[in-house]
């Protein structure tokens, strides 16, 4: 009989729920159908009694940090907030674990307590695509990427929600086979298992339905040229049509301007920002590209009611 593997889950405070399910029921389920104890889990919080996720919902647990079990996998959970949750004693307990050896990966937001750590320097990671503009401001040494999950570096980073489902059953065919793997999605009625290439957000293209190769490469351009950005003239330039033609474009199928496109991003990211990092206002008027905070300020007032340091104390 196989020796069961055993995943120890650390759900932080306000952790997803859904990340969680799809986390521990692709285990059960490989259980069941095998009729073998393939995996065994644990639950693990600060306090070693209970774990609310954001939901409201409590979870009892098995162990507090002070009493991390012997794992093949220590899996940090988290979710919103994730920042007002790293404590000392979840740092000290996570690197006392790295020291030992443990296997160590995140779901969800974890990968922004790993990463806290150092952990994650140097490494591809995976995170909710929510967090991505203040993880990159914050964590410029770690590699972050769109993927869905990433099971080929020492720390495996899942991005949440169903993606967390993608790596358990990704583990479960290079651990068990192809066919228990499916075995266990059929069970989950989860009919589009994807690869850890797959992005997280659905595409541009898929969304509105775009199919023009000219206006995909000007939008990404844009993306690649926030702090910095690019007049429409010369993006239309770069990939090879008049602005006239990109003009067309952005009016055929997304009912905007080009400036006022790329405008809508760059507040986009400053949003983000704002709401998920400690960058001050002028450093985050200057990673999304504006000349002058007092600008920037004007700007972001404009679109959302509001100015970036009024965005901000909604939060405290």
């Amino acid at each position: 009989m196989t020796k069961p593997q055993h995943f120890a889950f650390i759900l932080v405070e306000e952790f997803s729920h859904l990340a969680f399910a799809c986390a521990v029921e692709p285990l059960r389920i490989a259980n069941l159908i095998s009729d073998e104890t393939l995996y065994r889990w644990s639950f693990l919080s600060e306090n070693g009694e209970t774990a609310t996720c954001s939901n409201g919902s409590v979870t009892l647990v098995h162990h507090g940090l002070d009493a991390i079990p012997a794992c093949d996998c220590l899996f940090v959970l988290s979710g919103i907030n994730m920042r007002a949750h790293v404590s000392r004693g979840l740092q000290m307990a996570l690197r006392r674990e790295h020291r030992h050896g443990t296997a160590i990966g995140a779901l969800c937001s974890g990968a922004w307590i790993l990463a806290e750590t150092g952990m994650l320097d140097g490494m591809k990671t995976a995170i909710h695509w929510d967090f991505h503009d203040a993880f990159m401001e914050r964590f410029p040494e770690v590699g972050l990427v769109r993927s869905v999950f990433v099971a080929d570096e020492p720390h495996v980073t899942a991005s949440g929600g169903t993606a967390t489902a993608d790596l358990m059953l990704h583990l479960i065919e290079r651990d068990h086979g192809y066919d228990l793997s499916v075995a266990v999605a059929d069970q989950m009625v989860y009919a589009s298992v994807r690869e850890a290439s797959a992005a997280q957000r659905v595409s541009l293209q898929s969304r509105n339905g775009i199919r023009n190769v000219h206006l995909s490469r000007a939008i990404a351009r844009m993306r690649e040229t926030v702090e910095d950005p690019l007049s429409p003239a010369r993006i239309a330039a770069e990939i090879g049509i008049s602005t006239r033609q990109l003009e067309r474009l952005f009016g055929k199928f997304l009912n905007t301007s080009p400036k006022k496109f790329f405008m809508d991003l760059r507040l986009d990211r400053a949003r983000h920002l704002l709401i998920q990092s400690e960058a001050s206002v002028v450093e985050i008027a200057m990673a999304c590209g504006f000349e002058s905070s007092g600008h920037f300020s004007r700007v972001y007032k404009s679109a959302y009611g509001v100015t970036p340091m009024q965005q901000r104390a909604r939060l405290s």
